[in-house]
Formats: C-alpha cells, structure tokens, sequence
C-alpha cells in the first residue's frame, strides 16, 4: 500500500513500488520534453507576414520565415532527432496575427519509432490559433509509424472572425518497402475544432490494428493510406459552403481512378468543411488534396494555391 502525506505526496511501501518507480525513473531519462511556440504578424508597413517571436526547445525547430510572393510566410518544421521515440513529448504552438497569412509544411515524414519495452505512447500536442482575417495553410508530409509504435496527438483549432484554415493529415501504414503494413500497435487522433467560439469539429480516431484488423471491410478494407483535409473561412454563409462542396465533388471526380482512392466531402456544422481520402498507395492521396486546396483557396480567397518550396 502507499501513504500520502498531506494529500499530495505518495510514499511507495513495497520493494515492489520502488522498483516500479526506479524503472519509470530510467525511461524517463530517455524520453524528450519538446515544444515549438511560433507568432506570426502582419508588417502594417509592407503588408508581409513575419515571424515576430519564437520559443524553440529542441528536436523541434524552426530555422527561418521564408517570404511568399502574396506576402505570406513560410517555414518549415524540423525535427532534428529524425523523428519521434517512445514516450517522447511534444507541443507545437501557432499564433497566427489579424490579418497575417501562414503557410507551414514538414522537410520530411514524420516517423514513429518503436518505443522501449514499459514506455509510455509518443504523444504531440498541437495549440492553434489564428487571428482576425488571418490564414494557416497547413501543408505537413506523412505520418509514418513503425512496427511497434504507438503514437497519440491531440490538436486544438480557434478560429477568430474572418479567419481562414487549410490544414490537412495524411497517416501511411508503416513502412511499405520494409512490408511493415499496419504493424503499429496503436495511432490516435484528437481534434476539436472551433470557429468564433463555437466548436464545429469534433474527432476521435484510434487505430489499433492488431485488434481490430483494418483490413476488414468495415474499417480500410483494400485501402492503406488516408488523409484528412478541414477547410475552413469563418463567416462565409452555408450556401456557400454548399456550392463549394458540389464543385469539389466534381473536381475529385476527375482525379484518379475509384478504385485506386475513395474520395469524401462534407460541410462542417459552420464555417467550413472537410475532405477525406482512403487509397490504396500513398502516391494517390497528395493530387487530390493539391486539387482540393487549388479549387477552395481560388473559390474563397480569389488567390493561387502554390505548393511551399522544400529545404533540407
């Protein structure tokens, strides 16, 4: 049994406990406490985006903005460990100014190793926020998690009036070429979505292939790799929203074949609406998220949607 002492300290009372406790002790040492705040704002003077402030604890990093030619700023999020190792913890935050517009992509995959044997799930929280008239374009590469791996994020999303969202999710089986399909012991997704103080999303997804096959009909079937894509504009009007979803449908009826990619869109309970794929080889997801975004961004910002240059 343990004891506590003025309600908030625990005394182990057993050779057992404090070998429990020596041992979560050793993994600790072993896991990284990460975080990445960003805040981005719009120079009243030139109209560009910049990054005005960050906060970089390492292995997430960010080098520089890069500017865009329609005044956005662009950067890319690094990881210098290589990717993410059990019982690693991350936070990534995002403060997008009024009026600022933001593009963020990945220089790679994010990968999920293989945590050590009593360590506890990869975890990354995701804090966001964009400001009056403000844009995030969110443009990351995969999520690839290895054979063992375990792996949980929880993102939140406010948007203020007049902000705009595109952010998209793409989550690989595993490692193809090593024939490591669906051999991670367990992916979560949360996500809550809120737009001028009102939640319009709420998603709760957990994969756990080894005990409910993905396989199956009912879940992925012949398909492997999936994607989400929110896209959002707060105080555009249902109708139009319901326009936008009837041109997109048609649009993602021209990329690829059925077979290969199983393309859905729906509106969102306000403000916006989100796209879903299942395909059957990674390479078919990214056409179709670039078409999504080319057609939306045009329809609700009369701009071009152009893909954020990589760095190594």
């Amino acid at each position: 049994m343990a004891a506590k002492l003025g309600g908030t300290m625990e005394i182990a009372g057993s050779a057992a406990g404090i070998e429990r406790e020596a041992g979560a002790a050793s993994l600790a040492r072993h896991h990284v406490d990460a975080s990445l705040r960003l805040d981005f704002e719009r120079d009243l003077l030139n109209g560009q985006t910049v990054l005005a402030g960050s906060h970089q604890q390492p292995p997430l990093k960010v080098v520089r903005a890069f500017g865009v030619e329609d005044g956005a700023a662009l950067v890319h999020l690094h990881n210098v460990s290589g990717g993410m190792l059990g019982g690693d913890r991350l936070k990534l935050e995002v403060n997008v100014g009024g009026e600022a517009r933001v593009q963020i992509t990945t220089t790679g995959a994010t990968r999920i190793y293989r945590p050590r044997v009593g360590a506890l799930a990869t975890s990354q929280a995701n804090d966001i926020c964009v400001g009056p008239q403000g844009l995030l374009e969110y443009l990351p590469d995969a999520v690839i998690p290895f054979a063992g791996a375990r792996f949980s994020q929880q993102t939140s999303i406010r948007l203020a009036d007049g902000a705009g969202l595109f952010w998209w999710e793409i989550l690989a089986p595993g490692r193809e070429a090593r024939g490591e399909i669906f051999c991670y012991e367990s992916v979560e997704f949360k996500t809550d979505l809120l737009a001028g103080g009102r939640l319009i999303a709420v998603e709760r997804v957990r994969l756990e292939p080894k005990t409910r096959k993905l396989a199956s009909v009912a879940r992925l079937g012949a398909y492997r790799t999936w994607a989400t894509f929110y896209i959002c504009r707060v105080g555009v009007k249902a109708p139009e929203w319901m326009e936008l979803e009837a041109e997109l449908r048609a649009v993602l009826g021209l990329v690829g074949r059925r077979e290969d990619s199983l393309w859905g869109v729906s509106t969102l309970a306000a403000h916006g609406l989100v796209v879903r794929c299942a395909a059957k080889r990674g390479r078919d997801v990214l056409p179709g998220l670039r078409e999504v975004w080319r057609t939306a961004k045009w329809r609700l910002y009369g701009r071009a949607a152009v893909l954020p240059r990589k760095v190594n």
